[in-house]
């Protein structure tokens, strides 16, 4: 049998996968790899060579993570901003 093509069905169909797999372990535990990955690429990130202490370059590594979210949401907001201005435009 031929899945569905229609995106909003893929989307609902993963949307099932993900709660069904939640619902059955922690998600901590099956997006430990992922978060260690993505908080190792801030580290990469603010210490390429390697040299700094662990402490530090974990300190430094968070900033980075903060200062990532911090970006997305000021792109989010200009997003939203702009919106709404080309709303107000075409009333």
């Amino acid at each position: 049998m031929k899945r569905p093509s229609d995106p909003r069905e893929r989307s609902l169909r993963a949307r099932v996968a993900a709660y069904s797999l939640h619902a059955r372990y922690d998600p901590r535990q099956t997006t430990a790899n992922a978060r260690a990955t993505f908080m190792n690429s801030f580290e990469r990130l603010v210490d390429p060579a390697g040299k700094l202490p662990p402490a530090e370059r974990l300190r430094r590594a968070e900033a980075a993570r903060k200062a990532h979210y911090a970006r997305l949401a000021r792109l989010s907001h200009m997003t939203r901003q702009s919106r709404r201005r080309a709303e107000a435009d075409t009333d």
